[in-house]
């Protein structure tokens, strides 16, 4: 059997997880296969690996505890890396999510990978919380921060300017080293406008179920409109999550889910079809989001948002025009943007259209896949 040739050598992705991989950043590591890259992943073992490895990448297993602050378990982490990049040998190394680009920068540049991209899916909890404890270890991974990103051809993504600026104002990264791309893109021939469908109008919060989230408030505010007798019904979709500290436990879906206000869902693998059937979309997140990926997949469904005025949220909301910013932690200001979605059907139907010309313009996957590719050839043309 022949063995094939690829022009542009190896591409490989560190991600926290295969299921994230498959969902947010197949469509580029197919682009990259596409540009004769051969794509390696690294990622913790879970259930999506087999379908990754159908798709002719060859997986590799990453040991990378995503909550951890055990700093024995972050120096086997950085071991791991080094070790994974000596046996690689990659021509590119594409990070994804603060710990694998925290770690994998400071492994890239000891091992001497020659072109590396570094992509913030957001900065989460450690940015947006303030205690005393937080602010300490933000500082530390800043300090850590500068080594790693001291590689002289690297980039780094982000997905919203706020980001941006969080980094170069504390001069972490120079403006030449960043590049913005909007999100991880949505298939607009997937995620296709619907008609809103008949009945009382229900209202949607759909992510991963951790308190900074906004769930809290999504439900004191689900309260609060049934309490005013407005006629709708309230859903939480997506699946708690054990190891993290800050999920909402299942125990207490279930409690809403049995006695009110809000419905539980659970995970849905089928997005394009919930859409379907909800009139409206809530994300009253307040964790340091890059551009949240259902939020785009709603626009593009034609479906008004509600959500809060924090970076990446404000990305794909423009306010009054395809749905509402809200302060944050503000469930009576959530309620009243609810209400006036939810008692006029017409501003849903105007909303929702003004989101997917949005999507359409700024946030498809082709345009997402497209930039992406470009920071590559930047990088392997040895651009400045």
């Amino acid at each position: 059997m022949e063995k094939i040739k690829y022009e542009k050598g190896k591409v490989l992705y560190i991600a926290n997880r295969a299921e994230f991989f498959w969902s947010h950043r197949m469509p580029i590591a197919r682009a990259a296969k596409a540009k004769n890259y051969e794509v390696h992943v690294a990622t913790p073992e879970d259930p999506y690996v087999p379908e990754l490895k159908s798709e002719g990448i060859i997986w590799h297993e990453l040991e990378l505890e995503g909550k951890s602050l055990n700093p024995f378990q972050e120096l086997r982490t950085l071991l791991h890396l080094i070790r994974l990049y000596l046996a690689v040998r990659p021509d590119l190394i594409h990070h994804i999510a603060f710990k694998g680009v925290l770690y994998g920068s400071i492994a890239a540049r000891i091992t001497r990978v020659p072109r590396v991209v570094n992509a913030f899916t957001g900065l989460g909890h450690l940015f947006s919380a303030e205690t005393p404890k937080i602010r300490f270890v933000r500082w530390m991974v800043l300090q850590i921060a500068r080594f790693g990103f001291g590689h002289r051809n690297s980039r780094t993504i982000f997905q919203n300017p706020d980001n941006i600026d969080e980094f170069t104002e504390r001069g972490v990264l120079s403006r030449s080293q960043v590049r913005l791309i909007k999100g991880s893109g949505v298939d607009i021939d997937t995620f296709r406008p619907a008609p809103q469908p008949p009945g009382p109008p229900v209202v949607i919060l759909a992510s991963r179920l951790v308190w900074d989230k906004g769930v809290g408030e999504f439900v004191e505010a689900a309260r609060l409109l049934k309490r005013n007798g407005v006629d709708a019904r309230f859903a939480l979709v997506g699946k708690s999550d054990p190891l993290n500290p800050n999920a909402v436990p299942e125990k207490q879906l279930n409690e809403w889910d049995h006695n009110g206000p809000v419905e539980w869902w659970g995970f849905q693998e089928d997005m394009p079809s919930v859409f379907e059937n909800v009139h409206a979309v809530c994300l009253p997140s307040y964790y340091r989001e890059g551009v949240p990926k259902v939020l785009i997949e709603a626009a593009a469904c034609e479906r008004p948002i509600v959500t809060t005025d924090m970076p990446g949220c404000r990305e794909i909301v423009h306010d009054g025009e395809n749905g509402f910013l809200v302060p944050p932690k503000d469930s009576i200001a959530l309620s009243r943007a609810l209400k006036e979605i939810l008692e006029h059907p017409e501003k849903r139907e105007e909303m929702g259209a003004r989101g997917r010309q949005i999507v359409e313009e700024e946030f498809s996957l082709r345009r997402v896949v497209d930039d992406t590719m470009a920071v590559y050839d930047e990088l392997l043309n040895g651009r400045k």
